[in-house]
């Protein structure tokens, strides 16, 4: 062959190849351009609707310690701290270091007037659990470095051909929001994620760190996988803080009041001041406060129906 031919088609192939990598970087360009756009799309709550702890998926099911990622709860708390609608309380790790400083305070170890000790503990009146439906790190995949490296004819440049990929990531994600003390689950809400993207064997993450390396969750930044994961569960909780606008402000005083139980015989009276008695009540009995109150009396009903008034001095909170 001509060798000034041979010189035009490799010269041709040199062309296709760059393009092809201009192309390849622009979309990995256009892809995280897409993700950060989105995270300043997460929705804002005027007003905090309680107080929120986030729990790890399904107890004993770790899915992302295998694709090098942190707990998706990481994830998660970034999402609710910058939607500002919950206030975060920590059930994991920092609320392991804050019982064993209270049983320091117990033991006598710390220092006078430490303030520290029982009747502090902010209550969740929420818990958010992230769960992980499934997700395909490498779908459909294929390699164009047979083409190219045919095209190319050099081992070297066949080489590096071989290194470019192209593969399909999935995620689908759902989070279910439940009410701690009904324990209904009052909000649910799922997403789902897809990014063809490329991968440079060797090379590391095309990704670069983002405003999520500073809370610990890099993995989700700096990986393929993670980076569509996140956008499924950033889905989700832009999904789900759409339902939270039924949900009361104040979470304690929405839902039924906790039982109480008879410590001494007593009776449940008709009205706060006296009046005929609807029953006699025996220690031990369960009854169920209506939230009505005067004085030391109590309204409360019994498991039959049975409504009425009783002194609070006979009554303690069921244990």
């Amino acid at each position: 062959m001509d060798p000034r031919k041979k010189v035009a088609m490799k010269g041709s192939a040199w062309s296709l190849a760059l393009t092809m990598a201009v192309s390849l970087s622009a979309h990995a360009s256009s892809a995280q351009d897409q993700r950060a756009e989105q995270m300043t799309q997460i929705p804002t709550c005027a007003t905090r609707i309680g107080t929120l702890a986030v729990e790890e998926p399904e107890r004993g099911v770790d899915w992302w310690s295998e694709r090098q990622l942190p707990s998706p709860t990481k994830l998660i708390k970034v999402f609710v701290a910058k939607s500002g609608c919950f206030t975060l309380v920590d059930r994991s790790a920092g609320m392991d270091m804050a019982m064993r400083e209270r049983s320091l305070a117990s033991s006598g170890e710390l220092r006078a007037r430490s303030n520290l000790g029982k009747g502090q503990i902010k209550a969740a009146d929420y818990v958010l659990v992230p769960d992980l439906v499934s997700s395909n790190r490498d779908a459909n995949g294929g390699s164009v470095g047979s083409v190219l490296g045919g095209l190319l004819g050099s081992s070297k440049i066949g080489r590096l051909a071989g290194n470019v990929g192209f593969s399909s990531k999935t995620a689908d994600v759902v989070l279910t929001l439940t009410d701690v003390r009904s324990s209904e689950q009052v909000a649910m809400a799922d997403g789902s994620a897809k990014k063809n993207d490329i991968s440079f064997a060797g090379s590391g993450a095309l990704w670069g760190s983002s405003g999520f390396g500073g809370a610990g969750v890099g993995g989700y930044a700096n990986t393929e996988i993670g980076q569509v994961i996140t956008m499924a569960y950033l889905q989700a909780y832009n999904k789900l803080v759409g339902q939270l606008g039924s949900l009361s402000s104040n979470a304690a005083q929405s839902n039924a009041q906790q039982a109480v139980t008879m410590l001494k015989p007593g009776r449940l009276l008709a009205t706060a001041t006296g009046g005929a008695a609807v029953r006699t009540l025996d220690p031990g009995m369960m009854l169920y406060p209506t939230g009505n109150k005067k004085g030391v009396m109590w309204e409360v009903e019994d498991e039959l129906g049975n409504k009425g008034w009783v002194s609070s001095a006979l009554l303690e909170l069921s244990k």
